[in-house]
């Protein structure tokens, strides 16, 4: 048997978004930057699926830009706070994704910017009474804190957190590639200014995103060169990749709740299957209170082979990721473990979920992981 549990990572393209994009790529190749017929039955279909886009985040069409994914989003929204809407101040969380992190430390390392990192609590979420404390004496600010922690799966409270910028004048940018398709998000009803998104963690292609800019922040073209995506982003549209998204993040909004509770279902079930047959796991995060449904981070007890784990789960034909905390300045591990003062000699698995997942693969994964894992520890 073969299981794909490392879902968060990357989800394998629904048959219809295939369809679609395929019927595209046989029956329209037009340039959509061109005025003749061919280029603007192209033009047509990037804005339809842009309204779709739009409409399922409750947004104007102006307010979405496609991108090349979650990373160009990121970077653009951070980047372009700071050139443009005058951001001095950057608060963020030592647990952020590298598209954003390494962005900001970027900037401060260049001096265009202060960078500044919100508390976390002992199950990784953020201190709200920090950033608020962060937020009240450091003016010209941007937040930047994503919706769920892609290693970890910690949910942020948005609304809470936009509420808060906007009682403080803040620009607040939402890295949501982890959560976008997966919770129903509404611009009108949280204030945000920036989201990011990555149309292959809701099964739909790689290479192709989108940023959402609220209207109230007024930036200058990231990509010069060319005056697409209304002068936003130069370059030629990845015209099939923009027609897979919409058509992915059409049905992920049209089956939400009940892939949803499917994949929560999945991720419990695991869960307790764990607990239950291996001594002395533990999980990271906030896993069973405030989480993102799609992700469980478990954490075995310490083994002398314990990074063998992800290599004996592929030989069984079981794809996930991992990592451990560093233990040491010169080893890299995970930023996120590290930063929860997860023990480096405890080994961790990031299981990630998807609607194609069966109860029975995870009979399997919890079987293997037994075999497995006290096989290390009698080594």
């Amino acid at each position: 048997m073969r299981v794909y549990l490392d879902n968060a990572a990357t989800t394998p393209m629904d048959p219809q978004v295939i369809e679609a994009m395929t019927k595209v790529m046989s029956e329209e190749f037009g340039n959509p930057s061109s005025t003749h017929s061919h280029g603007r039955v192209v033009r047509t279909l990037i804005e339809e699926a842009r309204k779709k886009v739009a409409h399922l985040l409750n947004c104007t069409p102006g307010e979405i830009f496609f991108t090349s994914g979650g990373t160009e989003a990121d970077n653009m929204a951070i980047r372009k706070s700071v050139l443009d809407l005058g951001v001095k101040n950057i608060i963020t969380s030592p647990i952020e994704h590298h598209a954003v992190l390494h962005t900001i430390e970027e900037l401060a390392h260049e001096g265009k910017v202060k960078m500044h990192l919100v508390n976390l609590l002992t199950n990784g979420h953020v201190d709200l009474t920090h950033l608020e404390e962060l937020l009240a004496n450091n003016e010209h600010a941007l937040v930047s804190l994503m919706h769920a922690n892609n290693e970890l799966g910690n949910l942020l409270d948005i609304d809470k957190v936009g509420e808060l910028c906007q009682q403080f004048k803040a620009y607040f940018h939402c890295d949501t590639v982890q959560t976008m398709g997966h919770y129903a998000l509404d611009t009108k009803k949280t204030h945000v200014h920036f989201l990011a998104c990555g149309a292959h963690k809701f099964n739909g292609p790689k290479g192709v995103g989108f940023i959402y800019i609220n209207h109230e922040a007024k930036i200058s073209p990231y990509i010069t060169g060319g005056a697409q995506e209304r002068n936003m982003r130069g370059g030629t549209e990845n015209v099939y990749g923009i027609i897979g998204l919409a058509k992915a993040l059409e049905l992920a909004y049209a089956n939400i709740e009940s892939e949803k509770a499917h994949i929560q279902g999945l991720k419990t079930y695991m869960l307790d299957k764990l607990r239950a047959n291996i001594p002395g796991i533990q999980f990271n995060g906030d896993a069973e209170g405030s989480s993102l449904y799609t992700v469980l981070n478990a954490n075995f007890p310490p083994s002398p082979y314990a990074e063998m784990i992800l290599f004996k789960l592929d030989i069984a034909g079981i794809s996930a990721s991992g990592g451990s905390a560093c233990s040491s300045g010169s080893n890299v591990g995970s930023h996120v473990l590290t930063a929860l003062k997860v023990p480096a000699d405890r080994p961790s698995v990031r299981f990630s979920f998807g609607k194609q997942n069966t109860k029975e693969e995870i009979d399997y994964v919890v079987e293997k992981m037994v075999e497995i894992y006290p096989s290390q520890a009698n080594n």
